[in-house]
């Protein structure tokens, strides 16, 4: 069957139905930012979306102006590294970012609730001017979309789902997709950019190390008496981490909290009364900011780890959450799939050079090996941090506290966590 681009941007005169260089396969960030990376190549694209496209404003600056109502504010929030905001400059994305709400950070605290040591992280300590940007994730889809607009090499499938994947080895590991309108597409390359419950990955039988933590997350916008002084807070409670994000209102006083916990307390945290959570949340946080003054509605989702112990197949690769997803206490998720982006876009371009199929495996086996390492390192330390922080042993309280203090003390060592952090 013929495919019924139900799309928002125009396609390319020439592309024949249904034929394509590269399938994305999922339009959140990871996928619009891949489709962006290659949108002034000659590159035949398409992106299916099982989701509405979100309704554009004429002007970027109308779509998501400065606000002191905490209902006005996405709960999901990501904060983006200096490496992600190069890479979102680079695709044209930041400009509209900059029009919109916004926050960036120069200064991340973190402490343990059963001990007296902390740490602090200034980005000033490496020459830097900030340390990261906390950014809506409606306001950076927004932003992708935008720069997508006039692409004349892409195609948007949407809302369509993928039912079924199959190679035609004839064709040389050409993709077969059939979505769930009946129609067909045809690509070299597959993307999955699907997240933590990849479709891709499952229909092509990709191994997976998949573990849930028991925990869920709270996510909230909250409004604070004090400022919050353009930093990123971080206490280590016995339970899980307490996170409260700098958001760009024009008082300063609004956050964006993650608060993740044990399962039947995360539950608990949810079903408390507007004041009896704001009164248990500014105990958890030791009235670091003062009172919490108003809340918006609450929202919960499962703590899991996931990673594909292969990211690629002869025609198929996975990026972001499809490859990997990590705990939140260190905000790297969204990062470390821009970062897969960086590089995939990288070897497919070097693979158009060499005159080869997208989906060779031995281009794509060197994005793999470019990634898969970095991504490891970045979740081992999640892992451990995780484990670390989350103990009631006093010799790991003592150990943790001792390990602060001491890395406090040591300027090479934060300057070196502080670049990693940053993704640089």
């Amino acid at each position: 069957m013929k495919p019924d681009t139900t799309r928002a941007f125009p396609a390319r005169g020439d592309v024949e139905a249904g034929q394509y260089d590269i399938a994305i396969i999922g339009g959140g960030m990871a996928g619009l930012a891949l489709a962006a990376s290659l949108k002034h190549t000659a590159l035949r694209i398409a992106l299916v979306e099982g989701r509405g496209l979100p309704e554009l404003a004429v002007e970027p600056l109308l779509a998501f102006p400065p606000a002191t109502d905490v209902g006005e504010y996405d709960a999901r929030v990501s904060a983006l590294t200096p490496a992600s905001i190069e890479l979102l400059s680079d695709v044209g994305a930041w400009r509209y970012i900059e029009t919109a709400r916004h926050q960036a950070f120069q200064t991340m605290h973190v402490w343990d609730a059963m001990g007296t040591a902390d740490m602090q992280f200034s980005a000033d300590e490496v020459g830097a001017e900030l340390l990261g940007c906390i950014v809506e994730n409606s306001v950076t889809l927004d932003a992708l979309y935008r720069t997508l607009k006039r692409a004349g090499n892409l195609d948007i499938f949407c809302p369509r789902t993928l039912v079924a994947l199959r190679t035609n080895a004839d064709a040389g590991a050409v993709q077969q997709l059939d979505l769930d309108d009946g129609c067909t597409l045809h690509a070299q390359l597959v993307v999955a950019a699907d997240g933590g419950n990849s479709q891709v990955r499952q229909l092509a039988e990709f191994d997976s190390r998949h573990w849930s933590y028991q925990q869920k997350a709270v996510v909230a916008t909250v409004r604070t008496s004090k400022p919050h002084q353009n930093t990123a807070w971080q206490r280590f409670l016995p339970e899980g981490p307490l996170a409260f994000l700098p958001l760009g209102d024009p008082d300063k006083r609004l956050s964006s909290i993650v608060w993740s916990a044990d399962t039947e307390v995360a539950e608990s945290i949810l079903e408390r009364g507007d004041q009896s959570f704001r009164q248990s949340l500014e105990r958890a946080f030791e009235s670091r900011l003062g009172a919490i003054e108003e809340t918006s509605r609450r929202y919960c989702f499962p703590l899991q780890q996931n990673h594909a112990t292969d990211y690629v197949k002869p025609g198929i690769a996975l990026i972001g959450d499809a490859a990997h997803v990590i705990h939140p206490l260190a905000g790297q998720g969204v990062n470390l799939g821009f970062k897969d982006v960086r590089i995939l876009s990288q070897e497919i371009l070097r693979a158009r050079e060499a005159g080869v199929s997208m989906g060779d495996e031995l281009f794509l086996q060197r994005y793999q090996r470019r990634r898969k390492s970095d991504n490891l390192a970045m979740m081992a330390a999640v892992e451990t941090f995780k484990r670390l922080f989350g103990s009631r042993l006093l010799p790991l309280i003592w150990l943790r506290n001792e390990g602060m203090r001491r890395v406090s003390g040591i300027t090479p060592l934060k300057k070196r966590i502080v670049r990693h952090a940053m993704g640089l």
